[in-house]
């Protein structure tokens, strides 16, 4: 296993410290970041994520806690040796272009190189090789004014290249750009990433560029509030396969961006109880399931909110209505217990002994939510399907598939709707299952 390119453990950034205006830009931030990897650092403008970028490039120190870069800390460097590391190991990208404009687009490029000592004629010839490259290469006598937007954003990816450093930061590159400027600047990144190895950290608030990333670093209020790979791509970073699922809730993920795992899986429960309810009471319903599924109320106490009158602060819902939401939800957060420590088992590879156990017991769930009473051949591909799901091996699409595949072909036979009601149910398992306490690596 190949060892991390950066560290950052339990650090924290605090202005004003001990001041009544002291404010937390970063909070006991803790990752792993590991050579080659494309990460991106996602959330709302002002959440944290250009804080841990500028603490990475060197120009931020932690107020506590520690980061590692290639083992080492950036912050016991020289004067000398900082130069080095932010020319050589690091290479940086802004939203602001920050070319100098009374130099010409070659020597913004290859101004990084005199740092390095290196002579003009080698410097001409590395930046012209980048810039060809990077579809400019005909700009180089030109001063920035003569360039456009999308044209100025890749003189920078060309400068933040030219000493070949190993990580690349990009904080907004493309927050000033149209679409078709910011899409070419972002495919020379992938290019980057994918062709060179060299480990890329963006930052953005815009959910559309998510699918570039290995893995998805979503931060808020200066926390990481979870770290989500990318099942579209092979994974660098060792990921328990169990986070690579993509389920209900990495769709309602790119919906609504900016929520917590914890309003997701609120979201999540919300579509699988409500039926034809008034904007209030399901305003209400996600207030309420929130409470639950959190712990902070009981069944009985969920149902007494449901049935209660407006007037007492209630939703006016039936009571045979209500009585069933209840169950529903205390049945599937009691059972989706045992998917969580089916994952914490697999997570921790001390599941052996206990797998079966836990795979019969999510089978007899299954079977008595729907009244399911297959022959023995149909119950154990029922079985080995929900293990195959469970574990990773299968999507929602390939389980559900399986479900209404005809019983010749390999499938369990059932009529779509029923397959598609048993699929629904059982994603509701895995995602109240998901730890979202953890960090997610």
């Amino acid at each position: 296993m190949i060892d991390p390119i950066i560290k950052i453990k339990d650090v924290s950034i605090v202005y004003n410290i001990g001041k009544e205006n002291e404010f937390h830009a970063s909070d006991h931030v803790s990752m792993e970041i590991y050579p080659g990897e494309y990460i991106i650092f996602f959330g709302p403008s002002g959440c944290g994520k250009s804080t841990i970028l500028y603490c990475v490039l060197g120009v931020l120190p932690p107020t506590s806690g520690q980061i590692l870069v290639k083992g080492e800390n950036p912050y016991a460097y020289s004067a000398q040796e900082m130069v080095r590391y932010q020319t050589k190991v690091i290479g940086i990208m802004y939203q602001a272009f920050y070319l100098i404009p009374s130099l010409t687009i070659m020597d913004n490029v290859t101004l990084p190189m005199i740092f390095e000592g290196i002579p003009p004629a080698e410097r001409k010839v590395r930046g012209q090789a980048l810039l060809n490259r990077f579809g400019i290469g005909q700009h180089g006598h030109k001063l920035p004014d003569a360039l456009s937007g999308g044209q100025i954003q890749r003189v920078s990816v060309a400068r933040s290249f030219i000493n070949d450093p190993q990580i690349i930061l990009a904080d907004e590159p493309v927050g000033n750009l149209d679409s078709k400027s910011a899409d070419q600047v972002m495919d020379t990144l992938d290019e980057i990433n994918r062709v060179d190895k060299k480990t890329i950290i963006l930052v953005t608030h815009d959910a559309k560029y998510l699918p570039y990333a290995h893995r998805v670093i979503y931060v808020r209020d200066g926390k990481v509030a979870r770290i989500v790979p990318n099942p579209e791509k092979k994974q660098i970073a060792h990921v328990d396969k169990q986070r690579t699922l993509v389920t209900e809730m990495e769709q309602l993920a790119k919906v609504h961006p900016y929520l917590s795992p914890s309003e997701l899986k609120v979201k999540s429960m919300i579509n699988y109880l409500t039926q034809d309810f008034t904007l209030e009471q399901l305003s209400g319903l996600e207030k309420y399931s929130k409470l639950m599924i959190d712990g902070k109320i009981t069944r009985d106490q969920f149902y007494e909110l449901l049935t209660t009158n407006f007037e007492s602060g209630g939703l006016e819902i039936k009571q045979s209505v209500a009585s069933e939401m209840a169950d529903k939800i205390e049945r599937v957060l009691a059972q989706a217990k045992d998917v969580g420590r089916y994952r914490r088992r697999l997570e921790h590879n001390n599941f052996f002994g206990t797998e079966n156990k836990l795979i019969i017991k999510l089978l007899g769930y299954v079977m008595a939510e729907f009244d399911l009473q297959p022959d023995g051949t149909i119950k154990k591909r029922l079985k080995d399907l929900i293990y195959d799901r469970i574990s990773g091996l299968h999507k929602k699409a390939t389980f559900l598939k399986k479900l209404y595949l005809p019983r010749e072909e390999g499938g369990l036979g059932f009529d779509k709707e029923k397959a598609n009601q048993i699929t629904q149910y059982f994603e509701k398992l895995l995602i109240q299952g998901i730890d979202t306490e953890g960090k997610g690596h």
